[in-house]
């Protein structure tokens, strides 16, 4: 929840089209999607199930080229992963064999920074996100919010300016996820980075985005836009959030109706 224009990236989604071989066809998962993550700005996408969320994602990400179109950082087209987008999963993969440290670490570490700074970054973010005094623990000894919490602090230890999520609370449980949302939230105020977060669960988006896309069933097109306007201290609670809930959950009932068809 940061003004759009903090940060220092914005991406740029120009037509893309994406479509996957299936039984000797071309089956499309993506058409003409045109759309702009302002720097600073918390972006939420939704859409039904296999609507083409994640595969957006990770053409961003670079792990996936569009069939048509291009995507832009900084005005630069990507032609694959680069440091100024970290991604952050549903699953954790953290390095089992590392400690909590270690795992945030590792990125600076592979980048070639020297060892007293890495330590210095890993117990700022460490320390951001509330795990300092399990600094030493590995991976199997931690909750899943706890692993979930490395997870995000080792993709800032990179410092990019992108942060790409894929339903990263999708697995917690939902006490456990709310306290996920407000922590993401918080450190989104300190941070201002640029973030595309990937979510099924419209009351999670409402909480976190500045401005919410839902996309239509496959294949995926942009249905509509929201722009949310709550401010930072939000209440789950209030008036104004259950509308937005609402409206948005009118919007992509829509789709999922279609899905059933």
């Amino acid at each position: 929840m940061s003004p759009a224009g903090v940060g220092g990236a914005r991406v740029r989604i120009e037509g893309v089209h994406k479509a996957f071989a299936l039984d000797g066809r071309s089956t499309p998962a993506l058409v003409d999607i045109n759309l702009e993550v302002q720097a600073g700005e918390l972006l939420c996408l939704l859409g039904p199930s296999g609507c083409g969320k994640s595969t957006l994602l990770n053409i961003v990400a670079g792990f996936l080229p569009p069939t048509r179109g291009r995507v832009l950082v900084d005005a630069t087209p990507i032609t694959g992963p680069g440091p100024e987008r970290g991604v952050v999963f549903q699953e954790y993969v953290l390095f089992p064999w590392l400690t909590v440290a270690q795992n945030v670490e590792f990125g600076p570490r592979l980048a070639g920074v020297e060892a007293a700074r890495c330590r210095e970054i890993a117990a700022r973010y460490l320390d951001m996100v509330g795990l300092r005094e399990h600094a030493t623990k590995f991976p199997v000894q931690l909750s899943g919010g706890m692993k979930q919490r490395v997870a995000i602090a080792r993709a800032l230890a990179n410092n990019p300016s992108i942060v790409l999520m894929d339903e990263p609370f999708g697995a917690l449980d939902a006490q456990t996820r709310e306290v996920m949302q407000e922590e993401l939230s918080r450190i989104q105020r300190v941070e201002h980075k640029t973030i595309v977060f990937v979510t099924h669960s419209i009351r999670e988006a409402v909480y976190l985005a500045d401005r919410l896309v839902v996309l239509t069933s496959a294949p995926g097109r942009i249905k509509e836009m929201f722009t949310i306007k709550l401010g930072e201290a939000r209440d789950r609670f209030a008036p104004e959030f259950t509308r937005y809930e609402s409206e948005i959950t009118r919007v992509v009932k829509e789709e999922v109706a279609k899905v059933r068809e």
